[in-house]
């Protein structure tokens, strides 16, 4: 996410390197650089060049405490103004009436139907909502179809009327079901449509006209760059959205939308997609995303994610089998699926302060457990639970039944070894710290 961006940025940072204190004359050239950096990555010069020059005013107009290095004095303005252009702080939906209503909107391909569903699995696992998803896209084949799919997935009602092709009523039918079924949050996925294609831009108006959304989402394509920032303007002369949910930004974007959307339309990003899954949807702030750019990680999303996986109670069963030695591969394998909830690893890792940089050129597959997971699959009950009773004989058959070499089953086991006596030793951390240490033994 972004690698681009933070490369050149670190660039331009290097040139103050060696400077006792920011002037005029040896800010220019970073100035410029990072001018630079963000027409590169899709933001426009306009915007890039106002940014530069507020940064520039602030650098030269502060006195920089002496123990702090040119550069670094540098990287914290920047941050807050990065920080700043994308929003501030972290923009809430509107959840007071009941039922709430939400209105997706967006070009043919950006993701409206996909992240309906998440939004809805978030409001619904996070919020202790109950979402009702409502199928308003009669022009494209099979969307009516993905959506039930996805519900039945999540275990969320669909509301659809096969047949009928008038999406206005299947819209106001649907906020009356919800109002009759005690559903409190109406979520309606409508179709794609171009903002220069009237007649499509006359239906959706009146969509919102008809159920009187409290929250209109423009849902946008991160990779698109600057396009996606001049299509949401389009989109907001007519609609007047609350938000933004801008889609694929695990993908290999530039960052141009991100950085702009908020200072061009005045509406803020509200979530970000980040992966496939239907978990792959977070709340968008503006201030660990400029960490992020910036290569500061993220350890606040990082926790969160965390502890929305490991709950307490999970974590004093945990403790006690450690402090009995009971702790198995049944136990690691839990372990295991949980951080594989907590999202892609490669942006997980990101996180780390400083890893991101490390990691750039490092391919982490979302599959990377994928051979553990086969070699404990492979091993008896009693193997998992004792690990200790696994001999040469069977680490031959466990190797054979995964499909892996006997090399990796000793490695595995060793691992595991090694983690548990970390873990045993850092039980007194307690709570949640038995995932990190897991995490550290696997390296």
């Amino acid at each position: 996410m972004f690698e681009s961006l933070s490369d050149r940025l670190e660039g331009a940072f290097d040139i103050l390197k060696g400077n006792h204190k920011i002037t005029e004359l040896n800010i220019a050239d970073s100035v410029k650089q990072i001018r630079r950096a963000l027409v590169e990555a899709d933001v426009s010069f306009k915007i890039a060049k106002d940014f530069t020059n507020s940064v520039k005013a602030k650098a030269i107009g502060q006195g920089v405490i002496t123990a702090v290095k040119p550069g670094q004095a540098m990287v914290k303005i920047v941050r807050d103004e990065m920080a700043e252009l994308m929003g501030g702080q972290a923009e809430s939906l509107d959840l007071t009436s009941t039922p709430s209503i939400i209105l997706m909107a967006g070009l043919q391909g950006s993701g409206k139907t996909t992240h309906s569903a998440k939004l809805a699995n978030y409001l619904l696992r996070k919020k202790s909502r109950k979402p009702l998803l409502v199928a308003c896209d009669v022009y494209r084949p099979a969307a009516i179809n993905q959506l039930q799919v996805l519900g039945e997935q999540l275990g969320i009602e669909v509301y659809a009327e096969v047949g009928n092709q008038d999406p206005v009523t299947i819209a106001e039918n649907a906020v009356k079901h919800a109002k009759s079924k005690g559903f409190n949050t109406v979520i309606v996925d409508t179709a794609g449509r171009l903002a220069v294609d009237a007649a499509m831009m006359d239906e959706i108006g009146r969509i919102h006209k008809a159920v009187a959304p409290q929250e209109t989402l423009f849902v946008v394509d991160a990779m698109t760059g600057q396009d996606a920032v001049n299509t949401a303007k389009a989109f907001n002369d007519v609609l007047d959205f609350e938000g933004v949910i801008l889609t694929k930004l695990d993908g290999d974007t530039r960052g141009g939308a991100a950085l702009t959307i908020k200072s061009v339309v005045n509406k803020p990003i509200k979530f970000i997609g980040t992966g496939e899954k239907m978990e792959a949807l977070d709340v968008f702030h503006p201030d660990r995303m400029a960490d992020r750019i910036l290569g500061m990680g993220d350890v606040v999303s990082l926790v969160e994610k965390a502890q929305e996986q490991f709950d307490e109670e999970s974590a004093r069963k945990m403790s006690k089998k450690i402090s009995q030695d009971a702790f198995g591969f049944d136990d690691f394998m839990e372990q295991i699926q949980q951080i594989k909830k907590m999202g892609n690893m490669k942006d997980l890792m990101g996180m780390i302060p400083g890893m991101g940089k490390a990691l750039k050129d490092v391919d982490i597959d979302d599959d990377a457990f994928k051979h553990i997971e086969a070699m404990i699959n492979s091993m008896t009950p009693t193997e998992r639970q004792q690990p200790d009773t696994i001999n040469g004989s069977r680490r031959k058959r466990i190797a054979s039944g995964s499909g892996r070499t006997v090399q990796d089953v000793n490695n595995l086991l060793k691992q595991f070894t090694d983690m548990r006596k970390v873990m045993k030793m850092m039980q007194s951390g307690g709570g949640k710290r038995g995932m990190m240490n897991m995490m550290r033994g696997m390296r």
